[in-house]
């Protein structure tokens, strides 16, 4: 996949409405209504009058999976934009300068081998679709913002992956997040 550079703006207009927004860990965020999903071109600009808060991050290669990981990823991944899927979260997290000091081979142990975070994200598929984007090298607020998609059905199956991933050692290196749950309108 080809680095798409992508902005979720809070504000007064967007496609998805905003039903809440949790301060997990860190400074909150400002409120907001609803959030729009810019891509490309349309990510670089400044938002819309009112914007509360733009978020930017860039897909990019996989980082952190093995080869059989990837394709198990991939053989079960349902595309973003289903139309069954009228739920969403945006979960913007940064983690601590503890995590970064590490080498990627001890971060990849601790996000897997301890974690269990590709396995445990694999058990929710395909129900669940999700896209990583990276802040970090954007010099962002937030180092990963991850986006889901899902069911109204399968809301009670999201929450359940949530609370696992932060029951592991590697939330022990998360300093900020925030968990913006959304429904699509229109």
């Amino acid at each position: 996949m080809r680095p798409l550079l992508v902005a979720f703006v809070g504000g007064p207009t967007g496609r998805w409405a905003v039903e809440r927004v949790e301060t997990v860990a860190g400074a909150a965020l400002a409120p907001a209504p609803r959030l729009s999903v810019l891509q490309g071109s349309a990510a670089t600009g400044g938002g819309p009058p009112g914007t509360a808060w733009m978020l930017r991050g860039v897909t990019s290669n996989e980082r952190y999976v093995t080869r059989e990981e990837r394709e198990a990823l991939r053989a079960r991944q349902e595309p973003l934009g289903r139309p069954a899927a009228t739920r969403a979260a945006l979960i913007p997290i940064t983690k601590s300068d503890a995590w970064w000091d590490l080498a990627q081979d001890e971060r990849r142990r601790i996000l897997e081998e301890r974690s269990r975070h590709i396995a445990t994200g694999l058990e929710y598929l395909p129900a669940i679709a999700r896209r990583l984007h990276h802040g970090r090298d954007l010099g962002e607020p937030f180092d990963f913002l991850t986006w889901f998609e899902f069911a109204a059905e399968d809301t009670a199956a999201f929450d359940e992956l949530v609370q696992r991933l932060r029951a592991t050692e590697e939330w022990r290196y998360v300093e900020r997040e925030i968990d913006i749950r959304l429904t699509r309108r229109g």
